[in-house]
């Protein structure tokens, strides 16, 4: 039986999750949420996961979410697959400290930004707020450049880390969609830009891109 994996367009940690379906190359049933419909809030949804938040997946019966969980699942329950969680295990452990610190630093400082941004009425946008938001968005950029540790973020490999990432690090063309003057694109950094890059080259990448994003 596949897996059956419940997404929500737009959501970064639902997107980590299909990055990593993809890379692993394993069978899965595609369920897309609609946040508008109300599809979170129905009953045999919240039977599945009583926050009523996406991800999630069901495997043979086994219902889990929280993006992190079921990226670890997936690697361990499936290992003849390509890892995402590869080498020694304080190589491992650098992974997991990526994808923690990106989730506590890079995803607050980046939710900063969106609100100011995305989710304010063009109307009632503060200046003041959105420059201290651009302002420390380009800082943990310029962190996360100084941090990487090769072609990927924890090394030469790809590894669970990069799709924790660029999700998130999606979400600033967003912002310049919202407010063309940002600029963020244009102010990332060479390495992480190169990163990015690289990413998009993945063969499976386009088929991840969020459905509302693609029109």
């Amino acid at each position: 039986m596949a897996i059956t994996f419940y997404y929500g367009s737009g959501s970064p940690f639902a997107w980590r999750v299909w990055l990593a379906l993809e890379h692993k190359k394993l069978d899965y049933e595609f369920k897309l949420m609609s946040f508008s419909g109300g599809d979170l809030k129905k009953p045999e949804f919240r039977a599945l996961n009583p926050r009523g938040q996406v991800p999630l997946i069901v495997d043979n019966g086994f219902a889990l979410a929280q993006s992190n969980a079921i990226v670890e699942y997936l690697d361990e329950q499936y290992p003849a697959t390509a890892p995402l969680f590869p080498g020694t295990t304080r190589a491992r452990a650098q992974v997991r400290r990526w994808i923690a610190d990106l989730d506590d630093n890079f995803n607050s400082t980046l939710n900063q930004l969106t609100e100011a941004v995305i989710w304010t009425k063009p109307e009632l946008r503060d200046a003041v707020k959105i420059d201290a938001a651009r302002t420390a968005m380009l800082t943990e950029l310029d962190f996360v450049d100084a941090q990487m540790g090769g072609d990927f973020l924890a090394g030469d490999k790809l590894t669970a880390a990069d799709f924790a990432l660029y999700p998130m690090l999606a979400m600033l063309a967003r912002c310049d969609l919202k407010k063309p003057d940002l600029g963020m694109v244009a102010a990332c950094p060479a390495a992480l830009a190169a990163w990015a890059a690289r990413i998009e080259g993945l063969p499976y990448f386009a088929k991840t891109l969020p459905p509302h994003w693609k029109s």
